[in-house]
């Protein structure tokens, strides 16, 4: 799998597009002046504690308190209160020594909110889950800075390795190698990447993270809450931090600043990648050029057209998403379970990057076409997880209903990505709406394949004049028009009509009646 990120920064800030093999999976866009983002620490002053919810209102600085629920004050509730409260008042030059720090006992699964936080004291927290609609951010006192190759966690000492490293032998060895090399009141995960790591390696992501802590003790230093102590990383280095594997082959950016900073962040974490990094100054829009808005345009709307004629209706409502798989004209065999196999598991595909794309969260629910046999649904609920494998979001996924329904359920950390793919209509000044002119090609031609697939023969194709010239633009034996009847064998009549609207286009049969598609 070639993997591609393509970076366009613009002045209201950066949209980050990530490609498996040309194809859009991931569309991520960062404000110049973002706040709030998962992993972002604040000092926050507890508010009001709700016993009711055996949680806390915490104010950050979002114009809604955040939430922290008992089960997320982390363990170490105590011991983070301490650390707070000690780094705020320290006035030492050198700062706290942390491995000299005592560890305050954990607090208990079952125990109270107001056990916890009574006072209403300050608090260091991270930001869990982004603002999303009316509610203000979700937080977490289980303080967690990611690395390339491991996870550090204060106040505890406990070394994890991921459970995605099979073998024991590797598992034990870099267990062995980061017990040696952290320091006290530091726990470590090792993470995936690691696999394989040497000791230098695995060090100097640990001590960057170590440093990280020492900038947060900084930070904290005479700090008066609510405030911002330390902000993730930018979105393009925690997706390289995240994702950057040998798969990755091309990094391409449109801002100079952009382009050395992630330059240097290649050269620190992977030296032997930092040749796919390049600077992109054609002219023309960066996301033009790389086919993203076509796959933009094509990916958001309510519709979602699939390469077989099938399509996707996706709608969204108050508890949940709600998605319709319609097999439109496809047509595999005379075998109508076969049919329904091969267009689910087409639909369970795409599906699946679309909720990659959308982010979309919580609960969907997928009609899938009706199958009876019990081993076809057994084999599109395999395909449906295995799709869904490379998606970074916590999910889980059910076997198919009596109902031929199919419940996901998907970690929601930011609110989705919502695009508007109509643009107004030319002819109506404003009025209504249009799907978007750089599908109209892509529509025209996929409802000749099907007229003539349907045995229609001598059709005629009325357009735009705009639309005329651009099907037959290029040497006779080299247009639009000449490349469609080699395809599909048969030639089609071309004519433009200036009543017509520029979108607008309509086929005819042999006897000059119009085909209602």
């Amino acid at each position: 799998m070639n993997k591609e990120l393509i970076i366009n920064a613009a002045p209201q800030g950066v949209e980050i597009a990530l490609l498996e093999d040309k194809k859009l999976v991931e569309l991520h866009s960062e404000k110049s002046d973002a706040r709030f983002a998962v992993g972002d620490l604040y000092l926050g002053k507890v508010k009001k504690l709700i016993p009711g919810l055996n949680a806390a209102f915490v104010d950050v600085g979002f114009e809604k308190d955040a939430f922290l629920h008992y089960t997320d004050l982390s363990p170490y509730a105590r011991s983070l209160l301490k650390f707070t409260n000690m780094c705020m008042n320290d006035k030492s030059e050198s700062g706290l020594d942390f491995s000299k720090f005592t560890i305050e006992p954990e607090i208990i699964k079952t125990g109270k909110i107001n056990e916890v936080l009574s006072g209403k004291p300050n608090i260091l927290v991270q930001i869990l889950k982004e603002p999303i609609a009316a509610k203000g951010p979700r937080l977490s006192c289980e303080i967690s800075l990611p690395g390339r190759f491991v996870v550090l966690t204060p106040f505890n000492d406990i070394v994890a390795v991921s459970r995605k490293i099979h073998s024991s032998e590797e598992r034990k060895r870099l267990q062995k190698i980061v017990e040696a090399i952290k320091s006290k009141n530091f726990g470590v995960i090792v993470r995936t990447a690691a696999e394989g790591k040497n000791t230098a390696e695995l060090h100097e992501d640990l001590s960057a993270l170590v440093e990280m802590w020492k900038t947060i003790q900084q930070n904290l230093k005479g700090s008066v809450a609510p405030t911002r102590i330390l902000s993730e990383q930018t979105k393009t280095n925690s997706i390289l931090r995240d994702l950057l594997n040998e798969d990755f082959n091309r990094i391409v950016v449109n801002d100079r600043t952009i382009y050395s900073d992630t330059k240097n962040y290649i050269q620190r974490i992977a030296p032997e990648k930092s040749d796919i990094v390049s600077f992109y100054q054609n002219g023309s829009p960066i996301f033009d050029s790389f086919g993203i808005t076509k796959q933009v345009k094509s990916s958001f709307g309510k519709t979602v057209n699939l390469d077989s004629g099938a399509y996707l209706i996706i709608e969204h409502t108050e508890a949940l998403h709600v998605i319709d798989v319609n097999s439109g004209y496809k047509s595999v065999s005379n075998n109508q379970e076969q049919n329904a196999l091969e267009t689910n598991l087409e639909a369970a595909e795409e599906i699946a990057r679309q909720l990659r794309l959308r982010d979309l969260g919580g609960i969907i629910v997928v009609d899938f076409i009706d199958m009876k046999l019990a081993e076809n649904k057994r084999k599109l609920m395999e395909k449906m997880e295995e799709f869904m494998n490379p998606d970074r979001a916590k999910h889980a996924v059910l076997p198919i209903s009596k109902f031929g329904l199919m419940q996901i359920t998907r970690q929601r950390m930011k609110p989705e990505v919502n695009i508007n793919t109509q643009e107004v209509c030319p002819s109506c000044n404003g009025t209504g709406k249009i799907s978007s002119t750089l599908l109209l090609e892509d529509e025209i031609e996929k409802n000749l394949g099907y007229l003539i697939t349907h045995k229609h023969r001598n059709l005629k194709l009325v357009v735009h004049p705009i639309m005329f010239a651009y099907l037959t633009k290029g040497w006779p034996w080299n247009t639009k028009m000449a490349k469609w009847k080699k395809k599909y064998g048969q030639k089609t009549l071309l004519e433009k009509d200036s009543n017509y609207h520029l979108t607008e286009y309509k086929f005819f049969n042999q006897h000059d009646e119009e085909i209602k598609m």
